[in-house]
């Protein structure tokens, strides 16, 4: 299928690395002109080269999400590199897991700012850009946690804020020929699950909760935010497409 975003500019935040870095590579390979964006300078760097590497086109900008000036530098360095911006993946953000009361607001607070304060700055900054070219290509990373874990009260609430983000702008924006959905991921095999002391016990639980019996990879995420930001996919927004291998609660 031909997604028919050649040339059309991506921002993917947190893509240093795991299910953003999967995404950047999978929309330059479609075509896309791609900004890795993190706080991981290091890392965002060596993304970026290896995909300029691969005869993809690249650009690394290293911003802090939660900072509305660093936000609004890096969509004008986005658009004066490459010329404009179509395409926002708000990817960026980690856990903080402890039961709620061992949950400090420093857990609860650096989670929401990242994930839901990142995805409102990047969407308020990129949306007039949509708006005067009359196209436009939001997706939320958000989780399976939205239905809810223990341990997860401040991740799956801002997974869950996400969801709704993305409803209400589909709806607000979708008269400027712009689309707003969800990807929600299950359990996927990243560089920072593969590091937790208890993978190997997360990953067993995981499998034998799934229909489909093996983990999923970062490439899992990014085929289904290709589709999402493609032009075959333009009457599909305010949706949240489960990338889970069949598990949901």
């Amino acid at each position: 299928m031909d997604l028919q975003i050649n040339d059309k500019v991506a921002i993917v935040t947190g893509s240093a690395r795991g299910l953003g870095a999967a995404t950047a590579r999978k929309l330059a390979a479609e075509g896309a002109r791609v900004v890795i964006t993190d706080v991981l300078a290091e890392q965002a760097e060596a993304t970026a080269a290896a995909l300029r590497a691969d005869g993809l086109q690249a650009h690394c900008i290293v911003a802090d999400i939660t900072k509305a000036a660093d936000v609004q530098r890096l969509v004008d360095e986005t658009s004066a590199t490459f010329g404009g911006v179509h395409i926002l993946v708000n990817n960026a953000g980690f856990p903080r897991d402890k039961y709620l009361v061992k949950m400090s607001e420093q857990d609860w607070d650096l989670v929401m700012e990242v994930m839901l304060k990142g995805a409102f700055l990047a969407c308020k900054t990129v949306m007039p850009h949509f708006i005067d070219q009359g196209w436009g290509r939001v997706v939320n990373i958000s989780s399976r946690a939205h239905f809810g874990n223990p341990t997860q009260a401040n991740y799956s609430a801002a997974k869950a804020g996400l969801i709704g983000m993305a409803k209400a702008l589909a709806i607000e924006e979708g008269r400027y020929g712009i689309t707003v959905n969800c990807v929600a991921p299950g359990f996927m095999e990243t560089e920072m699950v593969q590091a937790l002391p208890t993978y190997d016990t997360i990953k067993e639980r995981a499998v034998q909760m799934q229909p489909i019996k093996r983990v999923g990879k970062p490439e899992d995420i990014a085929n289904a935010v290709a589709f999402l930001v493609s032009e075959p996919a333009s009457f599909i927004t305010g949706e949240v497409l489960h990338v889970t291998g069949g598990r949901y609660g």
